[in-house]
């Protein structure tokens, strides 16, 4: 897995090359670092979609998850509530979310699939019937953390950057951490080396709804308003970026750095083409490509493996 975010880092290396060579306004200050400030909440997301797949399962509800904390958030501050308070408020609310997700599928045993896929929708429709698409109006102390832009952008990476260091550094030192490696590679072994697989999922879930809340936060602040659908198609972006970065889909393999790496290349794909004048619609298409590429290598690597083994058969 090293491999492949090397070589993920790798692609990423040659297009920021290209773009030095061939537009060099892409590493303006203020534009680069507006961009990495629109992805700080989506990187956070995939911190904790980089630990639900390691556990072998899937979570497509963390995009309406997204936008019930941040009209939540934001309905709170517009009432008077202090950043500080809406914070822990949207953390616990994400947490709760993603608790009932992993309640239903540890606890119940049913596919991962199908049951975010039925809380995304009883969210997403929940909210439009609350909200009947209407925007929450914040006030001006909520926008940056009451900071000015640079300082809370600057406050916004920091929360991100923050998330990253400590889910690698927990997933890689502590016991428990390495209990979702252990859980997605064989769940079973696990159990009989007396690991809980149905505590480990449930963690994973509910963790992955509190950093939902957290990024909800981070993104209303870069806000004068909150939009209800905030979080449509987030699920796909943080999906598509643990799984770019080396996160076997299969479960077991993969750090939240190659994770990081991977949002990295999807989000200065469009910069990169707006920058080198190339039509928008290739966006998608080179995305679609990069993500189906890495699919590829994931379902090659172990008929690779296998391979010698069948040549000294032969032979």
């Amino acid at each position: 897995m090293r491999r492949r975010e090397l070589a993920v880092a790798g692609v990423l290396a040659v297009l920021l090359l290209v773009l030095a060579l061939r537009a060099p306004s892409f590493f303006q200050g203020q534009p680069l670092r507006s961009l990495l400030t629109r992805e700080a909440p989506v990187l956070v997301m995939a911190c904790g979609m980089t630990v639900v797949i390691l556990t072998r399962q899937i979570d497509i509800s963390v995009g309406s998850q997204f936008s019930v904390c941040s009209v939540a958030a934001g309905l709170l501050a517009a009432h008077g509530w202090p950043i500080g308070a809406v914070i822990p408020f949207a953390v616990f609310l994400g947490f709760f979310l993603g608790a009932v997700n992993g309640a239903l599928v540890a606890g119940l045993g049913l596919p991962s699939i199908v049951v975010t896929l039925a809380t995304m929708v009883t969210l997403r429709q929940g909210l439009n019937l609350v909200q009947q698409g209407e925007f929450v109006n914040l006030p001006d102390r909520v926008q940056w953390f009451g900071l000015e832009q640079t300082p809370g952008q600057w406050s916004v990476l920091a929360i991100a950057l923050a998330v990253l260091a400590g889910s690698a550094f927990a997933l890689h030192s502590f016991a428990a951490g390495r209990h979702f490696y252990a859980v997605g590679s064989d769940a079973e072994a696990a159990r009989l080396a007396g690991i809980r697989p149905r505590r480990v999922t449930f963690a994973a879930f509910a963790g992955m709804g509190a950093l939902c809340g957290l990024a909800a936060v981070m993104n209303i602040v870069q806000s004068p308003q909150v939009q209800p659908l905030a979080g449509a198609g987030l699920e796909l972006k943080a999906i598509a970026a643990v799984v770019v970065g080396g996160v076997a889909i299969s479960g077991g393999r993969g750090s939240v750095w190659g994770g990081a790496i991977g949002l990295l290349l999807l989000a200065c794909i469009p910069s990169a083409l707006t920058h080198l004048r190339i039509e928008a619609y290739w966006e998608k298409a080179i995305q679609g490509g990069i993500i189906l590429l890495a699919c590829a290598t994931e379902i090659a690597r172990p008929r690779a493996k296998k391979s010698p083994p069948a040549k000294a058969a032969a032979a």
